[in-house]
């Protein structure tokens, strides 16, 4: 499973003119399930998104730099699905996407993802896109901080 987090002030998802989820803020998820994934996999991401430490804390001075989780600073999380972070342009310009789980396990897991992190963190705290639609994703990023997770990270040569 691919993520890439994005903290933000404010996010929000719209399908076909219509506001679906918007977040204060928080973190933005936006998901991506590969071939290979499991329901381990999903375990996994789930709980490295809650846990990781994203923010300063401001009770200390000077504030101590990434200290503090969503879960700890009690933020929102907005999941997006989006297949397209596994697509390789290692042949040629157009995009490649057969490290993407097919449509019905990707839907499967990305399902049990999205409930996962409910779970964890608070069902009225976790909002949704919808799955397989064309959505407008709009965010007001903070600082900005991204960053990329992988259950299956590429080894970084030494």
């Amino acid at each position: 499973m691919r993520t890439v987090v994005q903290r933000v002030k404010s996010a929000s998802v719209t399908v076909d003119g219509q506001l679906v989820s918007s977040i204060g803020k928080g973190i933005l998820v936006l998901a991506a399930v590969s071939r290979d994934d499991t329901e381990k996999d999903i375990e996994f991401m789930a709980n490295k998104i809650l846990k990781t430490k994203f923010w300063d804390d401001e009770s200390t001075d000077p504030p101590a730099r990434w200290k503090c989780s969503v879960k700890e600073m009690n933020g929102e999380v907005l999941c997006v699905s989006q297949f397209t972070l596994h697509a390789s342009l290692k042949k040629g310009n157009k995009p490649d996407f057969h490290q993407s789980a097919s449509g019905e396990k990707a839907k499967t897991l990305y399902d049990a993802f999205y409930k996962r992190v409910g779970e964890l963190h608070g069902a009225d705290k976790v909002k949704n896109g919808v799955f397989a639609a064309m959505m407008d994703v709009a965010l007001v990023n903070d600082g900005p901080v991204t960053i990329q997770l992988d259950t299956d990270p590429p080894k970084i040569a030494t």
